[in-house]
């Protein structure tokens, strides 16, 4: 082997092999390569099918009673206090936020309780009849939880005159209907529709038979001159929207704020309570697919 393919030989083993094109060091400030990475270790044993699952079942329940307790409720309505607005057997819920108490935030939904609002409250007892609300076991104070509409707020002079509702001195305006009250756990039956105005905000529902009359109520007895009364702060007044059957401010009283857990937003199921039970052996399967209100499920309550 003569000297020049030893010194071919010598220069090929020498020469460093080229190296690949990598954007990291391209990109390198100093042009020089990047220290390798780190090798890491795992840390402690990996974790079993089990406690994964018991891990996912544990923060699914957690934001669950975050939801519950901060955000929406959901509650059923078993008396027909709000018919037709809100039937016997509608399941709704109630966004407990937009009341959440405290100063609100402008970037926050939230606001105060309006005239008109269909809020969710638990009822706060009758100050001026406590035995009565031992005749029912189904209606306890700060446990049972009512729905009705906000009528009067904090400041409200509110007066009741036949179907008038007088707040401040002017007639509220609802669009006033005539229904019959069977007490089946169905729907008012309605008699007579007048023509709705503009400014009726929402329906209301009167015996054309009310077995009482304004002279009947006692919250204007009890807090007021017989005839007017004035909401004091942080309470409301509220009625039913079946206006000639339901328990409501004028015969118990006003509601605390602190007792008004939200607003009643929409019913996500309705069953009908009225319908006929089926005596199959799958009956119960059949009377969920046959009772539900789907046409129901799924409005919003306004």
């Amino acid at each position: 082997m003569d000297n020049a393919t030893k010194t071919a030989e010598a220069s090929t083993a020498t020469q460093p092999e080229p190296t690949k094109l990598s954007f990291a060091r391209i990109f390198h400030r100093n042009g020089k390569e990047a220290p390798p990475p780190l090798e890491t270790k795992p840390k402690g044993p990996p974790k079993s099918l089990f406690r994964e699952y018991y891990e996912s079942a544990v923060v699914t329940v957690i934001m669950a009673l975050f939801g519950m307790t901060f955000i929406v409720q959901a509650v059923k309505v078993p008396t027909g206090s709000m018919e037709n607005t809100i039937t016997i057997g509608d399941h709704l819920l109630v966004n407990k936020f937009i009341f959440a108490p405290g100063k609100s935030l402008p970037f926050l939904p939230q606001r105060e309780i309006r005239r008109g609002d269909i809020i969710v409250f638990k009822y706060p007892g009758n100050k001026y009849d406590p035995a009565s609300d031992y005749e029912r076991s189904d209606n306890k104070p700060i446990v049972t939880n009512y729905v009705k509409r906000v009528i009067g707020i904090p400041g409200d002079h509110i007066q009741i005159e036949g179907h008038d509702v007088i707040v401040n001195g002017k007639i509220l305006p609802e669009h006033r209907v005539e229904a019959i009250d069977n007490n089946d756990k169905g729907p008012l039956e309605i008699r007579t529709v007048p023509p709705r105005k503009s400014t009726d905000a929402y329906d209301v529902y009167w015996s054309p038979n009310p077995t009482y009359g304004e002279d009947s109520y006692p919250i204007f007895k009890k807090e007021g001159n017989g005839k007017e009364i004035v909401v004091p702060a942080n309470h409301y007044f509220v009625m039913g929207d079946n206006r000639s059957n339901s328990l409501d401010s004028r015969f118990w009283g006003f509601v605390p704020r602190d007792l008004v857990i939200g607003r009643a937003m929409f019913v996500y199921w309705s069953y009908d309570e009225s319908a006929p039970s089926s005596k199959s052996m799958i009956g119960p399967l059949v009377d969920f697919f046959q009772n539900t209100r789907w046409s129901r499920t799924g409005t919003m309550v306004k």
